[in-house]
């Protein structure tokens, strides 16, 4: 309710000054800013009740992590931007968060498996501010839709004896193994789509945005888990020393006290969902610094018709037209 209104006080003071704007605003405005917020996943491990859903049904909000970022960003005409963006993260989850919940989800439960992995990322980014493009003018609050190109890299981890061990070296489903043709291995470097939204707010100098981006993904071992469980035996033939123990423990962490038929912990028994690929994303909420938002004259320059100032913000170049708009004083 209060960006509705703040929407529409927006709305009112642009209908005011439009006619005499029109044409003033750069071409061209640049920003610069940091970006914070919660990180979470959707993968095959963790999740909540049942036997696992695509989307926000199977999201577990004890995954959430923190996250940090820097961008640069160029907004032309208001109503069409692009941003490049570096971020900083991590992602985690485990089957352990279905305790209160195992009765139903007992399979996840038992199968005792869990992950975390660091999140590098850039991005590029293109933005589109609809309201903007349809009245003309950049309003106080814009909301706009977000898509794009990334490039992240990843690193699953699992915790053992107090230890973080890498996972992919362990090819845990036999990712790479002649035995497992079908099983190939993963790259740790890859290349991902943003997608989302986001909300724009002006005060002076400043935008502030808060926006949800969810990164669809081209893997589906964020967290190392794919498909089955493979035969233990293979792991000798490829691995030795710590990594063939490490191999043999993390592969297959069944819990001692579950029952047989209430797992699948066996060789070509289900360990992953190979139909939907994994995810991350985040919720941002941004502050950024504007370079400039210059207005100029009717020759679009600074010249003409008295218009020719530099104004510190939008709001300030709106009390300028608003003074100018009154009705004049008698001397």
């Amino acid at each position: 309710m209060i960006l509705f209104i703040l929407f529409c006080i927006s709305y009112n003071l642009h209908a005011q000054t439009y006619y005499y704007g029109a044409g003033d605003e750069k071409d061209l405005v640049f920003e610069a800013g940091i970006s914070f917020g919660p990180m979470n996943c959707l993968t095959d491990l963790g999740g909540r009740v049942g036997n696992g859903k695509r989307g926000v049904k199977d999201l577990n909000i004890k995954s959430t992590t923190v996250y940090g970022s820097i961008y640069a960003a160029a907004l032309y005409k208001n109503w069409m931007g692009a941003r490049l963006e570096g971020t900083i993260g991590s992602v985690k989850s485990n089957d352990s968060l279905l305790a209160s919940v195992k009765t139903s989800a007992y399979g996840r439960y038992n199968r005792n498996l869990s992950f975390r992995s660091p999140i590098d990322e850039i991005s590029l980014t293109l933005e589109f501010h609809p309201v903007d493009l349809l009245k003309g003018y950049a309003p106080t609050i814009s909301p706009y839709a977000i898509a794009g190109i990334g490039y992240f890299h990843f690193n699953p981890q699992a915790l053992l004896n107090g230890t973080w061990i890498d996972l992919r070296p362990l090819h845990t489903e036999g990712e790479g193994f002649a035995e497992y043709p079908a099983s190939k291995e993963y790259k740790l470097n890859q290349v991902n789509v943003p997608l989302g939204f986001g909300m724009k707010f002006e005060a002076g100098r400043f935008n502030l945005r808060l926006e949800y981006i969810t990164r669809v993904l081209f893997t589906d071992y964020l967290d190392d888990v794919h498909n089955k469980y493979i035969d233990p035996a293979v792991f000798s033939r490829y691995l030795s020393g710590a990594q063939l123990t490490d191999a043999l423990i993390l592969n297959n962490r069944v819990r001692s006290d579950a029952t047989p038929n209430e797992t699948t912990a066996r060789p070509f028994g289900k360990r992953g969902n190979p139909s939907n690929n994994d995810a991350y994303f985040t919720v941002n909420l941004k502050i950024g610094y504007v370079f400039s938002r210059e207005r100029g004259g009717a020759g679009g320059n600074g010249g003409g018709g008295g218009y020719g100032n530099t104004y510190k913000s939008d709001r300030a170049f709106r009390r300028a037209q608003k003074r100018q708009l009154s009705c004049p004083r008698i001397y």
